[in-house]
């Protein structure tokens, strides 16, 4: 993996939830918070970590914040220092800058101000919940759009022992696999030759409707 660099602004649950990924990754992660204890947390986490407020923009030329390849914008509750620090980065030059968005409304300001990518994390998590109970067989899916998904399905028993032209997805329910993970083994691009077992996975792409009737086969 090609180790970049990162700032984190705001040291909440999100910010440090992300801020510990990127380091587990091996990538370089500065943090930034404007509450000094939320900072002295946080350099247990991160490569560096500096008390500064995020509006203002001599402070955020101090710590050479135009030469990150991303900037993610996760201030918790401050809906207006969350914007102004957008826009700030913007004007900046950033190059990659990722912001929280704490309602649609919120959200729909952070892109009009220039946010490359707006995260809804309460919205997604709670959509990804419902699709969880909805389809217990989903065990994680990526949105691609309004109609299609990626999804890892875990395949019922009554499709262990079959090979996958044998099961033939795609004729039956217009779905692709690309790939199955069996036995902790992941098999991109799988032949069709390949022979299914009970508690085998399967990362399948499709249209939701196509994805949700594989998903509830029992």
């Amino acid at each position: 993996m090609v180790k970049q660099s990162f700032a984190v602004i705001g040291l909440g649950r999100f910010g440090t939830s992300i801020a510990s990924k990127l380091i587990e990754a091996d990538q370089e992660v500065m943090g930034i918070d404007i509450n000094e204890e939320r900072v002295e947390e946080g350099k247990l986490l991160v490569t560096h970590a500096v008390v500064l407020d995020s509006t203002e923009e001599e402070s955020l030329k101090a710590v050479g914040i135009r030469n990150f390849d991303y900037v993610i914008v996760a201030i918790g509750n401050d809906m207006q220092a969350s914007i102004l620090t957008v826009l700030i980065l913007k004007e900046m030059g950033v190059k990659q800058v990722i912001a929280k968005a704490l309602n649609k409304r919120h959200g729909q300001v952070l892109t009009k101000v220039g946010a490359d990518w707006v995260v809804h994390p309460e919205r997604d998590m709670g959509e990804r919940v419902a699709h969880q109970l909805l389809s217990p067989n989903v065990l994680n899916y990526i949105e691609l759009s309004k109609d299609y998904n990626i999804e890892e399905i875990m395949l019922p028993p009554c499709m262990a022992r079959k090979t996958l032209r044998e099961l033939d997805l795609r004729a039956k329910y217009n779905v692709n696999v690309i790939a199955i993970l069996s036995n902790e083994n992941l098999i991109i691009s799988p032949f069709p030759e390949h022979l299914i077992q009970n508690g085998d996975k399967a990362v399948v792409i499709g249209h939701r409707d196509d994805l949700n009737k594989l998903a509830n086969l029992k």
